[in-house]
């Protein structure tokens, strides 16, 4: 007798499988900060979020940490951005080009 439905349904072959690791590629920016206020989707409050830093993420925890500290307000980061709660752009600004990078304050 032939056996036409012979589907593996258990098999102690192989070991436990590993979750493959999604690494997110950020984008290359063209070297240009941008600061921009954004309070969509926060009930009003505002915050500014700077893009465009070529960093990894340990270097951008430490970055947002320093501004945080120097502006005295809370923020974050999340998928490559800064964020700062408040309008606090003008400070930024000068901060980040204290440090050496090209700044342009963006949107409204």
């Amino acid at each position: 007798m032939a056996d036409n439905n012979s589907r593996l349904v258990y098999s102690t072959d192989s070991g436990r499988i590993q979750p493959e690791k999604i690494e997110i590629e950020r984008p290359k920016g063209d070297g240009i900060v941008r600061i921009q206020r954004q309070t969509s989707g926060r009930k009003g409050k505002g915050v500014c979020i700077i893009s465009g830093l070529d960093l990894n993420d340990a270097d951008l925890q430490k970055l947002a940490a320093e501004l945080k500290k120097k502006c005295g307000c809370g923020g974050a980061v999340k998928e490559g951005l800064i964020e700062i709660q408040g309008d606090k752009r003008d400070e930024l600004k000068e901060l980040l080009e204290c440090k050496g990078f090209k700044v342009k304050l963006a949107g409204g």
